[in-house]
C-alpha cells in the first residue's frame, strides 16, 4: 500500500481483509504491525464474510468440525478443521461447543472441567479451568462484552427442579461465577441478581447475541429463558410465546432470538419459529413454519436467512418451502448436528497460544 496514504486510510482499508492477509501484512513494516496489533483495530475489524462451523460425529462417532464458506458458493467451500491441542485433550470426553461470539468459540468439557476459546482464523486458543461444582450441576455461557470486547466466561452452579426436595436450594456456594480473559480470573459477578437456583438447564441450544447470552431452562413444568448480559452481568427471564409447546430449540437470525417447537393447538401440522423482535422480551413473532414430513430439527440460519435444519437427524441443508432443499453433503449420527455461524477475526492474536488459566 503506497507510503502516499494516510495511515487513517490504509487502517479502514485493512479492516476489511481477511485474517490470512492481515498476519502477512504484520510483517512487512513495523507501523503495519503496530496497527493490526492494536486493541482498536481488534476490535474494528471484519472481513464481512460470514464462515458456519459445523460440528458433529462421523459414522464412527467421531467428533469432526468443518468449516463452510456462507456466500454464492456454498456449499463447494469446505474444510476439514484441525483443532488445537487443548481441544484435542477433550475429545475423547466429548466436548460441546457453548456458542461462537466475535469470530471466537468457546467449547466446554464437563467431565474434565475446562473450557477452550477457541479462534478458528488464527488458529489459536486458550483453555480456562472451570471451578468445581462438586455435587451440583453446572451451566456455563460464553460472550464478549460489548464496552470492553473482553471475552468472558459466565458459571452458574444449579441443583435442578428435581432434586431441590432432597437438597436445601437456599444457598449455593459461588452460584454464580464470571470469568474475564483480560484479568486470567474468576469472580462474583456486578449484577445482584442471580438466577433460581431451582432451573434445569438445557445444553443444546445456548446462543449468545451482542453481547447477551440465553439459555433455555425449566422450574418445575415452566419452560423459560434465562439470560445473561456479558456488559451489566444481570440476569433476566423471558417468557415463551403463550401457543408454542414443546420447545425444541433456540437459535438466532442477525440480531433477533430465535425460538422453535410446536404449536400446542396444532402439534403435527409442522415445526414452529418464533422470533424474539429487536430483543424485546416476551414479544416473540411467529416467522414460518416447516412442513413436518422430514421430522425437521432446525440448526440456525445462513447469513441470507434461510433456515439450516436436520433433515430426519441425519443429513443437514437449507430448507427450501418447495422442498428442493441445498444439501451440505454431509452425513453423521443423528440429531447430533450442530451449527454455528462466524467471522474472521483478530481476537486472541497478543493471546501465548495453548494458554492455560487456572483461574486463580
Amino acid at each position: 500500500m503506497s507510503d502516499h496514504i494516510p495511515l487513517e486510510i490504509q487502517s479502514e482499508i485493512m479492516k476489511r481483509l481477511p485474517v490470512k492477509s492481515l498476519l502477512r501484512f504484520r510483517s512487512i513494516c513495523k507501523s503495519w504491525k503496530s496497527l493490526i496489533d492494536s486493541s482498536d483495530f481488534i476490535a474494528h475489524h471484519s472481513s464481512q464474510q460470514q464462515h458456519l462451523l459445523v460440528s458433529y460425529y462421523d459414522n464412527d462417532y467421531e467428533q469432526k468440525y468443518i468449516s463452510i464458506v456462507d456466500d454464492h458458493t456454498f456449499p463447494q467451500q469446505k474444510v476439514f478443521l484441525t483443532v488445537p491441542v487443548s481441544v484435542k485433550k477433550m475429545l475423547e470426553h466429548h466436548p460441546r461447543i457453548i456458542s461462537s461470539c466475535h469470530g471466537l468459540v468457546c467449547l466446554y468439557c464437563d467431565s474434565t472441567r475446562m473450557a477452550v476459546i477457541w479462534n478458528i482464523s488464527l488458529r489459536k486458543s486458550v483453555a480456562v479451568v472451570v471451578p468445581a461444582s462438586n455435587a451440583y450441576k453446572t451451566a456455563i455461557g460464553f460472550g464478549v462484552c460489548r464496552e470492553t470486547n473482553d471475552p468472558k466466561i459466565v458459571k452458574i452452579r444449579y441443583i435442578g427442579w428435581w432434586r431441590s426436595v432432597d437438597i436445601n436450594a437456599t444457598y449455593i456456594p459461588s452460584h454464580v461465577e464470571v470469568f474475564t480473559l483480560s484479568s486470567g480470573a474468576w469472580r462474583s459477578p456486578f449484577g445482584s441478581n442471580l438466577p433460581r437456583t431451582s432451573f434445569h438447564y438445557y445444553h443444546d441450544d445456548e446462543v449468545v447475541i451482542d453481547g447477551v447470552f440465553y439459555w433455555l431452562a425449566t422450574n418445575s413444568n415452566t419452560m423459560l429463558i434465562v439470560s445473561f448480559d456479558m456488559t451489566s452481568e444481570e440476569f433476566r427471564e423471558i417468557t415463551l410465546p403463550d401457543d408454542l409447546s414443546q420447545t425444541h430449540s433456540m437459535s438466532y437470525l442477525g440480531n433477533s432470538l430465535v425460538v422453535c417447537g410446536y404449536d400446542k393447538h396444532a402439534i403435527y401440522t409442522g415445526l414452529c419459529v418464533w422470533t424474539m423482535r429487536g430483543g424485546v422480551s416476551n414479544s416473540f413473532t411467529k416467522l414460518f413454519t416447516i412442513a413436518p414430513n422430514e421430522y425437521p430439527i432446525l440448526r440456525g440460519f445462513r447469513k441470507s436467512g434461510e433456515p439450516i435444519i436436520a433433515i430426519q437427524g441425519e443429513h443437514l441443508a437449507v430448507y427450501k418451502p418447495d422442498s428442493k432443499h441445498i444439501d451440505f453433503g454431509i452425513d453423521g449420527v443423528e440429531f447430533l448436528f450442530k451449527v454455528y455461524p462466524y467471522e474472521e477475526t483478530l481476537f486472541l492474536l497478543g493471546q501465548p497460544d495453548n494458554m492455560v488459566y487456572n483461574g486463580s
